[in-house]
């Protein structure tokens, strides 16, 4: 059984997009990006992955610097690549192509000690989209409130 750890979690993604398939990729990072990640120094709310020359980057993940690193420390923004098979990447690839496809983080998490980012396939929500979801937010929150009122009695 595979020991899973989520470090973060992309609400923003399933609040501006719709996720249609995600797959998982490995991520390169230097030792002390490691150590800040298992404290939980991550976010990828504004992140996004892109294709470039076959080879798949995660952009605008900031990575909090290792409070007991040196000066040795990389950049906090800095492109990492992410690990994933060609012919999963070509597939992307195709997808991305199309109008209205993006690359979206939606998890980081440990999984056998190595860190590991799901990946998102999304399509753009409109505004109408964005409304209805967080109407049927408030009403299912309101239900919930009720049955527990009503547990209480």
């Amino acid at each position: 059984m595979d020991s899973i750890k989520i470090i973060e979690n992309n609400k923003k993604a399933y609040f501006d997009y719709f996720i249609e398939d995600t797959l998982e990729a490995g991520i390169v990072l230097v030792g002390s990006e490691v150590k800040s990640i298992r404290q939980g120094h991550i976010n990828i709310k504004d992140s996004f992955c892109t294709i470039v020359e076959g080879e798949m980057w995660l952009i605008n993940t900031h990575i909090a610097p290792y409070e007991k690193g040196s000066f040795f420390n990389v950049d906090s923004r800095r492109k990492r690549k992410l690990l994933m098979n060609k012919r999963e990447i070509n597939k992307l690839r195709g997808y991305v192509t199309q109008k209205g496809y993006t690359l979206v983080p939606t998890k980081v998490y440990f999984k056998q000690g190595l860190v590991k980012v799901e990946v998102g396939l999304a399509k753009g929500k409109e505004l109408h989209d964005k409304r209805r979801s967080l109407a049927e937010k408030q009403t299912k929150r309101d239900v919930e409130r009720q049955i527990k009122q009503y547990n209480a009695k």
